[in-house]
């Protein structure tokens, strides 16, 4: 029986930052798609269900927060981590409000948030083969 390879969608206007996620999250072996704006986003929600989506939550067009309402009436379960350049904590804490699990401010630690997405898709009990920092 082989691991189901876990999907993580990014989604960021940023080109660098969709290139060094997808980079992060392919070498830790999960499947990684990308989109630049809301609505290729919600697209690939919907023909993918990846399990975790990273959103920026300032997109032009439509806004994290907007992105997040739509994935949840997609799929409930998919679990969403927040990225925001920004302390808006009135927006940060809607976000949490609709399903947000958590949210990592720009520049973020890269080490940290493949930690954090590594324990939501593994379920924190992960086995020996994961080493943290390798």
């Amino acid at each position: 029986m082989t691991l189901e390879k876990k999907k993580v969608l990014i989604v960021d206007d940023q080109n660098g930052i969709r290139v060094l996620l997808m980079e992060v999250f392919s070498s830790e072996g999960y499947n990684t798609f990308q989109a630049s704006n809301g609505k290729l986003a919600l697209e690939i929600v919907k023909s993918e269900a990846p399990d975790l989506v990273l959103l920026d939550m300032k997109i032009p067009g439509m806004d994290g927060l907007e992105i997040l309402k739509h994935v949840k009436a997609i799929d409930r379960n998919i679990k969403v981590i927040m990225m925001t350049a920004y302390g808006e904590l009135d927006m940060i804490k809607e976000a949490t409000d609709l399903g947000a699990l958590m949210h990592f401010t720009k520049p973020f630690d890269i080490d940290e948030m493949r930690i954090a997405v590594n324990m939501q898709l593994r379920g924190g009990n992960s086995t020996n083969r994961f080493a943290i920092g390798s």
